[in-house]
């Protein structure tokens, strides 16, 4: 889904120019936005343009997940996110009078350990931003640059922090993924929805550091990009997102939103080996907790039951560390899963609003 954590966001507006608005659903993810650009069905997505900022939209994310093995088979997780933020409408202005908020996050996690940074800029002064020709995103020393002419077919991925570091390369030469209607990602039966497509094809190899130890990796990667001016409903408390990589060479994107009274919003998107896509009602999916954990003071469904009849799907996931909460500014949980049942694999899974 990545609605993802522009939420995140929103909490700076507490700490600039004006005043933060009224919360209204999730961290005001529901606060009603007329001032900005509205998302309506029908865009026309235009690459590699839709890689850079959406200037007249409220909030926007580039996220990175990585499933990754050593040499010795051992597991590990990687994140990687920016988000923007606009506090008004209309074209940011240049320099420290500009109205854009920028935000990164970075985290890692192994069966044992599971460590998380953020990082704060104002747009306007270079310290954080998104440029094409070629490709970067950047916040202070964090990257996800291109390392060639095609935008996102190559690319070096770096963040670190105290307890923490990678440098990893991601490859691919798989068409992007369209998510929802051709990219119009609906939220709610309201009409709430994002922009959305993803890179779920992406390789990723190269170094981790996590508490004074080195890691030579390899593994799978998703890319996540949306962008939005209001995603949410007032009535919706947060969200579980799940990313899927089969080791049948097909991928899996569902979301359910979860609302004070009556049943999530659940949908998804089934992506074959070849980048086609299907996208998945909730009449299609069973989605359901199975077991929890005592995270944080929280307790938290870290295993879950997942049910496509339709594609021959019945696994079980279950988190590769529990405990990886993401304890920073607003605290979430987001962290590697493992798949077993009618399909092996791995995958990411995020929760927030608990």
């Amino acid at each position: 889904m990545r609605i993802k954590l522009a939420v995140l966001l929103l909490i700076l507006l507490s700490g600039c120019d004006q005043p933060a608005p009224v919360g209204k659903g999730f961290a005001g993810l529901g606060t009603a936005a007329s001032s900005f650009t509205p998302v309506v069905p029908g865009r026309l997505f235009s690459f590699p343009a839709d890689h850079g900022p959406h200037d007249g939209f409220r909030i926007e994310w580039w996220y990175v997940t990585a499933n990754l093995k050593d040499a010795q088979g051992r597991e590990f997780g990687v994140q990687w996110t920016l988000f923007r933020s606009a506090l008004q409408a209309g074209p940011p202005a240049a320099g420290w009078a500009s109205q854009v908020i920028w935000l990164g996050h970075a985290a890692v996690t192994s069966a044992t350990a599971h460590h998380a940074a953020e990082r704060y800029a104002r747009g306007g002064v270079a310290q954080a931003g998104v440029a094409l020709a070629p490709f970067n995103a950047w916040i202070d020393d964090w990257h996800f640059s291109s390392q060639g002419r095609d935008a996102l077919a190559d690319l070096q991925l770096s963040a670190r922090d105290k307890h923490f570091s990678y440098n990893l390369r991601l490859t691919s030469t798989r068409p992007l993924v369209l998510q929802g209607d051709q990219g119009f990602s609906q939220k709610s039966e309201q009409g709430q929805a994002s922009y959305y497509y993803s890179q779920p094809f992406f390789q990723a190899s190269g170094e981790l550091e996590i508490d004074g130890t080195r890691y030579q990796v390899s593994g799978p990667a998703w890319l996540d990009r949306e962008w939005s001016s209001q995603p949410l409903t007032a009535s919706q408390t947060g969200w579980d997102w799940f990313s899927l990589h089969l080791d049948s060479g097909e991928q899996v994107m569902l979301y359910r939103m979860r609302q004070k009274e009556g049943e999530p919003y659940l949908t998804g998107t089934w992506i074959d080996a070849q980048g086609h896509t299907q996208a998945l009602h909730a009449s299609e999916i069973s989605l359901a907790p199975e077991g929890t954990a005592k995270v944080a003071g929280r307790t938290m469904p870290v295993s879950w039951s997942i049910r496509i009849p339709g594609k021959q799907l019945d696994i079980r996931l279950r988190a590769l560390n529990p405990n990886a909460w993401m304890d920073l500014r607003i605290p979430y949980w987001e962290g590697p899963v493992r798949l077993s049942g009618s399909h092996a694999g791995q995958g990411y899974l995020e929760m927030t609003g608990y």
